[in-house]
């Protein structure tokens, strides 16, 4: 008996180590050097660095911010666009801050396209194209123009010969809307006709100087590329 049972006893010491030695050799055992769960929510920090804080661990970057930072550290950034430190750079800066990839110069580059088309729309009493590049209380000035003029039974011929210059004169962002303020300086050849073909306004073979000040304004960050036509007046 003493022996069946020494025997029995020692079967299970060898079961119960094995399993014991199984369960080490797959979960393993603490030496003091283990990493942490991973987190795979969690930003890494770049190598060689360490966040001396849980609040800095937890600080989410937008996109294109580190863009942002790159060029807004860069001291001539807004070369031949406006002087450093002015109120124009400041606002630009801004923009930037909103839209990492913003372009000033293409900007520059749209204002004169956009300057051809509404003044060519306005011409023609093309009310289609002007609302989609217009702002609506803008546009309801320029429906009220053409519908003067459509009583009156005149017409409008514009020809472009060229925009001698476009610069920005002003900017600035508000609750995510930037404005940037255009001076254009073109040479137009404008003339109105009445309703027999007589002209009543300009000539037909003059090239005029024109200086113009135009608001174009668009909310940063939104879908919609469109800048759209806020202000008008007449420059000097």
């Amino acid at each position: 008996m003493q022996e069946t049972f020494d025997i029995t006893t020692l079967i299970f010491l060898a079961l119960a180590v094995f399993v014991i030695w199984r369960l080490r050799s797959v979960l393993g055992q603490k030496t003091g050097q283990e990493q942490p769960p991973q987190e795979p929510f969690r930003r890494k920090a770049p190598e060689g660095s360490r966040s001396d804080s849980a609040s800095e661990d937890n600080v989410v970057r937008l996109p294109g911010a580190e863009q942002a930072e790159q060029r807004l550290a860069s001291a001539d950034r807004w070369k031949g666009i406006t002087q450093p430190g002015s109120s124009v750079a400041k606002g630009l800066d801004e923009v930037v801050r909103h839209e990492a990839d913003f372009d000033p110069r293409a900007f520059l580059e749209g204002a004169k396209m956009a300057y051809e088309m509404i003044v060519g729309a306005y011409a023609r009493g093309d009310r289609e194209t002007l609302q989609q590049l217009l702002a609506r209380d803008v546009y309801e000035g320029f429906d009220q123009a053409i519908s003067e003029r459509e009583q009156r039974g005149e017409s409008v011929e514009t020809t472009f010969v060229g925009i001698e210059k476009a610069e920005l004169v002003d900017a600035e962002v508000k609750n995510r809307v930037a404005q940037l303020t255009v001076k254009i300086v073109s040479e137009l050849i404008t003339v109105t006709r009445d309703g027999e073909g007589n002209v009543v306004d300009g000539s037909p073979e003059a090239v005029v100087d024109v200086t113009d000040v135009w608001t174009f304004a668009r909310t940063l960050g939104s879908g919609d590329p469109t800048w759209h036509l806020v202000a008008t007046e007449a420059g000097q």
